[in-house]
């Protein structure tokens, strides 16, 4: 029987706290077999019998509690505020967002110095953790192109349209004028930001490309001299140690397949991570232009000189919390540590650039 089915012996007399804490156990740890669950139900194959796996096992922690308190057990409960919103998220969603959230979840485990756990629901933790992050480091991958150019597209819109109306602003000039600029400084960076990232993606995507097996190698390995066994330099060009390049290559040339196994070069999972050229290009270009536009709306709506800054840099300031705790979010980050610090970098920036145009306006005027 699992160590987890029978546990530690209950106390005869649990205190209220002990039976407090129980009940709490037993709600989170429904809560996230309802997580994994939901998740399951928008995946297939193995990514969705893993998680399936992963929910039993939170299912089998929950009745350890649910056996400690017995008849004490109550009604039941909600989990914690952080897992019921987990699982509403992966009931909507089912995204890398809350498999990334879910792995943070994992690291927050209590059961390392809960004495009232056993050691194998601390150690299914443990794994937990690294099940969860190999999933959530799947789904990064392949929203990692588009999602790199949209994050660097938002806080670049951002933090150089804020800087740029604080410059000139700083400089004396009419809000009429401030709002022209912010908004030419909003078209043209959007468009080069499209640009940028078009031809960075497709750069990217060829040298990967020109790193790949020939289309036409396979041809080859039916003609090749057995003892020689050329086909092992393929193998070791690849950065291959010697003795496993030739073991491959006798397997390839004795069990002839029709065609070339793979060489360790790079694949189309390369290309996934890079993105498409014109995904990551109108990314980019969106995610700039709208927040390059936040700056921009307090002229827009008629504010004028300092209630139009102070409003610009307020709202600049939200988003960057915002884009720097979704970027901690998926990178499995602290996300209050990096939306401050994305905070700090981006006012900081445009702080500077305002005493620049204060010192150029006090110069040339």
């Amino acid at each position: 029987m699992p160590e987890e089915a029978t546990g530690p012996e209950r106390p005869h007399a649990p205190s209220a706290a002990s039976l407090r804490k129980w009940r709490g156990r037993l709600a989170d740890e429904r809560e996230e077999a309802k997580v994994y669950r939901s998740l399951a139900s928008r995946r297939t194959d193995e990514e969705r019998e893993i998680l399936l796996e992963l929910a039993e096992a939170e299912e089998r922690h929950a009745s350890h509690w649910a056996n400690l308190l017995g008849d004490d057990a109550g009604p039941p409960r909600h989990g914690n505020l952080r897992m019921r919103a987990l699982a509403l998220l992966g009931r909507h969603f089912g995204s890398v967002f809350v498999l990334a959230l879910a792995q943070r979840a994992e690291t927050r485990s209590p059961y390392d110095t809960d004495f009232d756990a056993t050691r194998a629901m601390a150690a299914d933790e443990r794994v937990h953790e690294e099940v969860v992050r190999g999933l959530a480091a799947r789904g990064r991958a392949r929203v990692s192109g588009t999602f790199r150019a949209a994050v660097f597209g938002a806080n670049d819109g951002l933090v150089s349209n804020l800087a740029l109306v604080l410059g000139v602003s700083g400089g004396g000039v009419s809000s009429r004028a401030v709002l022209l600029t912010g908004l030419a400084g909003l078209l043209a960076g959007a468009l080069s930001m499209g640009a940028g990232e078009y031809v960075s993606v497709r750069s990217q995507r060829e040298l990967l490309a020109a790193s790949a097996p020939g289309p036409t190698a396979h041809t080859a390995v039916p003609q090749l001299d057995v003892n020689a066994n050329e086909l092992a330099l393929i193998y070791r060009a690849r950065g291959m140690p010697h003795d496993e390049a030739d073991r491959l290559a006798r397997e390839l040339l004795q069990h002839y397949p029709g065609r070339l196994e793979n060489l360790g070069g790079p694949s189309d999972e390369g290309h996934d991570v890079v993105g498409t050229g014109i995904g990551a290009a109108l990314s980019s270009f969106c995610f700039f232009a709208t927040g390059a536009a936040i700056p921009v709306l307090p002229f827009l709506f008629g504010l004028t000189e300092t209630a139009a800054l102070v409003v610009a840099v307020v709202l600049v300031g939200l988003a960057l919390l915002l884009t720097g705790a979704i970027v901690g979010v998926l990178s499995g980050g602290p996300p209050l540590r990096r939306g401050l610090r994305q905070l700090m970098i981006g006012l900081g920036a445009a702080g500077i650039t305002y005493l620049l145009g204060l010192l150029f306006g006090a110069t040339l005027g």
